[in-house]
This record gives structure tokens, C-alpha cells and sequence, in this order.
């Protein structure tokens, strides 16, 4: 059985079938979802999808509600976020991170966001799920700063010294979609290098559509149900069984949430 450890299940991709999808993912061997909005505006639609279909939930403000092509998040909203981290108890901070790809983006109120939700983390005692593109460094300078509990690198793409020091301070690195290609050589190699204990499997579910879907380009929803298929051609660029994969990453998110076993 497998664990999606990064999936937006509330998208808009999924409103007109989201039961189906779910329970598609269940037949093939999904037992869990990690799901994670991006902003205050989808926490209450997240927090459904939590009681309707028992997934892992995280509340986050996505680097690109900050300060990128979406842009619609204020310093207020931070506030909010604390609120509903009080009421609602979620398994995790997230996503929240850097990004550092998209051009004519405000690093510096993006850092601001990342760092006050970090503290947040700090303070609840929750993981994190990490948005980490081309801010690797950065990233690594603010979880030094401000120590939390770990948690999930998702769609890790830096070096495996950069791996390291994540690993170090209590991550899993996710792979997904990226690495069932088979030009993808440094993460395949990473996927290959890094200690099983330190792998999860995702999805980004309805986005990061893996080889078989056609790739980024590709006009094809991704979703949680593909993930073992995902994680059998993780499996075969690891040298290991699907079922070794499977058993070690959700063992692996299990740990990392320090939650019961539950059907998502």
C-alpha cells in the first residue's frame, strides 16, 4: 500500500469528480493522501476533504501566492493561517517554501512568508512540506535559523550535498513524476544515492504528470490514483520491489507525521 505524500486533491481539476478519483486511488493501493492547499481561501475545502476522506492535511501559504503569478496573499493572512492551525490541528505546515524559478517574483516577501511559517511550525510542533525550486540554499540558511521538526522535501531537485543537509535536518526528499523520465539523470541518481529511510513517493496530483501521461506539456490530469504505477517505475530506477518502495515511504510519511494509519 502506498502513501501520496504531496497531492492538491481540492484543485479545481478535480471538482467534477473527486469521489471517483479518490476511490480509484484507494482500489489501486492508495491507503493515504497528503493534501495540501496553497491558500487561506482553500483551507476550508482541504479541512472537507480531511473529514470526507480521512486524507493527511496541511494548512500553507504557496510561494506563489506570495509574491508570483497568483500574487493575492497579504502579511493578514498569516493571521488566518494561525487560526485555523488552533482549531483544526493539522498534520503539518505546508506547502510552503521558496521559489526562486518564476522571474519577477519578491524574494524578499517570499523569505518574510517562509520564515513566519516556519515559526508557526516551530510553535505547534508540526512538520513541514517544502516548495523547493532553484532555492535549495536558501532554504536550507532559514531550517538552520529556525529549527522545526522536518518534514518533506517535495520534488527534490538539488545535489545530493544539498540532499544531505536536508536529510540532516529531519526531511524526506520526495520523488514523483520527474523520475519516470528516463533523460531525469541527477534525480534518478539521487533516487538511487539517498538512504530508503529518506524517500517519499507524491504525485503533485492534478500537476508534475509523470513519463506515461506525457510530461509537463502534457494536457492529461495527474492524479493519486496513478501512484503505484509511479511507484513501480521509482522502484525499478531504485534497484528494489514495489512492495519494498511502498512499505519503506509510507513507513516513511508515517514517521514523519507521527499520525496513525489512516484510510485518505
Amino acid at each position: 500500500m502506498w502513501i501520496d505524500s504531496h497531492c492538491h486533491l481540492d484543485a479545481s481539476a478535480f471538482d467534477r469528480d473527486r469521489d471517483e478519483v479518490v476511490a480509484e486511488a484507494r482500489a489501486g493501493g492508495v491507503e493515504g493522501i497528503v493534501n495540501l492547499p496553497g491558500h487561506v481561501a482553500h483551507f476550508a475545502a482541504a479541512q472537507a476533504s480531511r473529514q470526507r476522506y480521512g486524507c493527511f492535511t496541511g494548512f500553507g501559504i504557496h510561494p506563489m501566492w506570495v509574491a508570483g503569478p497568483a500574487g493575492r496573499s497579504t502579511r493578514d493572512d498569516l493571521a488566518v493561517l494561525r487560526s485555523w492551525i488552533e482549531r483544526e490541528r493539522p498534520d503539518l505546515i505546508g506547502e510552503i517554501g521558496l521559489d526562486f524559478f518564476v522571474e519577477d517574483t519578491d524574494v524578499l516577501e517570499q523569505e518574510w512568508f517562509f520564515a513566519e511559517q516556519l515559526k508557526l511550525a516551530r510553535e505547534f510542533d508540526l512538520p513541514v512540506s517544502l516548495h523547493v525550486r532553484r532555492s535549495q540554499d536558501r532554504i536550507l540558511w532559514h531550517l538552520r535559523r529556525i529549527r522545526v521538526r522536518g518534514g518533506f522535501a517535495h520534488a527534490f531537485n538539488g545535489s545530493l550535498q544539498q540532499a544531505e543537509a536536508f536529510i540532516d535536518l529531519g526531511f524526506c526528499l520526495g520523488f514523483g513524476g520527474t523520475a519516470t523520465f528516463p533523460r531525469a539523470h541527477r534525480i534518478r541518481a539521487l533516487l538511487r544515492q539517498i538512504p530508503l529511510e529518506n524517500i517519499v513517493v507524491e504525485t503533485d496530483a492534478p500537476d508534475m504528470p509523470p513519463s506515461f501521461l506525457g510530461g509537463m506539456g502534457a494536457k492529461i490530469r495527474n492524479s493519486p490514483a496513478y501512484l503505484p504505477r509511479i511507484g513501480a517505475m521509482l522502484a525499478e530506477v531504485r534497484g528494489v520491489s514495489s512492495a519494498t518502495l511502498a512499505s519503506a515511504t509510507r513507513d516513511n510519511v508515517r514517521r514523519i507525521l507521527c499520525t496513525p494509519s489512516r484510510e485518505g
